[in-house]
């Protein structure tokens, strides 16, 4: 009995041992895992410098080009990580995609539609932002790019730490200025183009609120408030698809097949009418076998705008890709040719290598860091679902998609967010719209206290402000930082 009673604690005491290695395991993992994301950037960012050192060759500039592709790979994280983030909330919030899903959707776009279309925007901020003549040498051209791509992947990544949806564009062309005055004076940015940016800012962000609420309000005449939704849904959904797979066959004929044939703006129209008219029939049956024995109610559109949804998502990371990949590169482009051929002027041409670091960059940041930000955009702003939700994609697509035709830096952030604004104010009028109307027929309605008409607002008031006032600080911010580097590097350089 002894025997037995000392086998008994030794095993007690083993199971005590045992379970404290089990959770001193639990304890590692949980303790290394925040440590696996910057881990693989950073097996990329040295990859990336890699790639440049094998693809430019051996020359006494070579280590420069190295150094400017490890901050280009590392911007192209932060795009991924705070920028895509952005554009795939709605699909998300909506329960429209999973996590999962949105990532790898966002991956294989992004990169095709920085690989395949992504050229037009690259050369506008490598080249069109500082003038490349009033800088006194190749070196210092170098010295100010890089110190604009530095300055804006630490403020995008300080943005991304503390959970704020900044532009990444407003980074990128606020250290390109910030650089591009302290090497050469105020004269050597060109005004008239940041002038046109400038504008593109305001102009985009209303522009892309404007469509989704105007998409929203099509949406609720023409489906919700019918007496048959189905019906009306079986109608107007394969229209509203025709619409986007329309504007995604034209721009993709006339940008992304460039390479291969040159496609005239009308050829490219016409190319878009008929993928949109294809579209639109191929889409009728398949609605109306998503519609069939579904009830008459909202709850039952949300299955029928599930496709429309993923696919406008897609369309729109293609888009993202093709704008906000310049971000990353445009400035690298710059410092490679720079230092390559020794000219800062002329026409700048985009070696395969640099987009593909761009590409692979933006898709590896929303990977490893970007589901913070989904959420964020998704569900904090206001509350979407598939209808809501499609409406801010379709029009922050479409917005992304003609200001990378007009080759603009146009802040997909501005867009989407604005897009996502737009709606919750559009559903904000409507509601007060609405109780007006029913006030008219019922005079005896109570009226709400204006605290209680506060608590009922769609859109998060603190949540806009706080938008608001990043998007502001943001250039001066990136151009300081810029100029602060510019002159670090330049007396390290000697």
């Amino acid at each position: 009995m002894a025997q037995n009673d000392l086998e008994a604690r030794h095993l007690e005491t083993l199971d005590r041992d045992l379970g404290r290695l089990s959770n001193l395991e639990a304890a590692t993992a949980y303790v290394a895992r925040p440590l696996v994301g910057p881990g693989i950037a950073l097996v990329f960012i040295v990859l990336a410098g890699l790639a440049a050192a094998l693809s430019f060759g051996q020359t006494s500039n070579t280590l420069v080009v190295v150094v400017a592709a490890v901050f280009g790979a590392y911007m192209a994280l932060n795009i991924g990580a705070n920028d895509v983030a952005n554009n795939m909330g709605p699909a998300v919030g909506a329960n429209a995609l999973t996590m999962g899903g949105a990532i790898v959707i966002a991956a294989v776009f992004e990169s095709a539609g920085a690989l395949l279309a992504g050229g037009d925007v690259v050369k506008t901020i490598s080249k069109g932002i500082v003038a490349p003549e009033s800088i006194e040498t190749s070196a210092v051209f170098v010295w100010a790019m890089m110190a604009a791509l530095l300055s804006s992947a630490l403020w995008v990544n300080l943005a991304t730490w503390i959970g704020a949806p900044v532009s990444t564009t407003h980074s990128v062309v606020g250290g390109v200025v910030g650089a591009g005055v302290a090497s050469a004076g105020f004269g050597a940015v060109n005004w008239s183009t940041m002038g046109t940016i400038a504008a593109s800012w305001v102009i985009s962000p209303v522009l892309g609120g404007l469509i989704a609420a105007a998409f929203l309000w099509f949406i609720k005449a023409r489906v919700i408030y019918r007496d048959d939704k189905i019906a009306a849904a079986r109608v107007w959904v394969p229209v509203l698809v025709g619409i986007m797979a329309g504007a995604f066959a034209a721009y993709l004929s006339l940008k992304g097949l460039k390479h291969l044939v040159k496609i005239s703006l009308q050829t490219a129209l016409l190319i878009g009418l008929a993928g949109g008219v294809a579209t639109w029939a191929a889409m009728i049956p398949v609605i109306r076998r998503q519609s069939a024995g579904l009830e008459n109610r909202n709850k039952s559109l949300k299955v029928l705008f599930g496709i429309p949804l993923v696919v406008s998502a897609a369309l729109l990371s293609f888009a993202h890709g093709a704008n906000d990949v310049a971000n990353a590169v445009g400035p690298l482009a710059a410092i490679v040719q720079a230092s390559g051929t020794g000219a800062i002027g002329g026409e700048v041409s985009i070696p395969h290598w640099v987009m593909v670091i761009g590409a692979f960059g933006i898709s590896f940041g929303l990977f490893l860091f970007g589901p913070k930000l989904i959420r964020m955009v998704g569900s904090q702003i206001t509350k979407l679902n598939p209808m809501r939700a499609y409406c801010v994609a379709l029009s922050a697509a479409l917005t992304v998609i003609v200001a990378s035709w007009l080759g603009l830096p146009v802040s997909s952030t501005h867009i989407a967010v604005g897009a996502v604004f737009g709606v919750g104010f559009f559903r904000e009028w409507d509601t007060e719209r609405r109780l007006k109307k029913n006030r008219v027929a019922v005079p005896d309605q109570p009226v709400l206290a204006p605290e209680e008409r506060g608590r009922r607002k769609l859109v998060r008031r603190a949540h806009f402000m706080t938008i608001i006032a990043a998007w502001v600080i943001t250039v001066p911010a990136a151009a300081l930082m810029s100029a602060a580097i510019f002159y670090g590097i330049r007396a390290f350089a000697g």
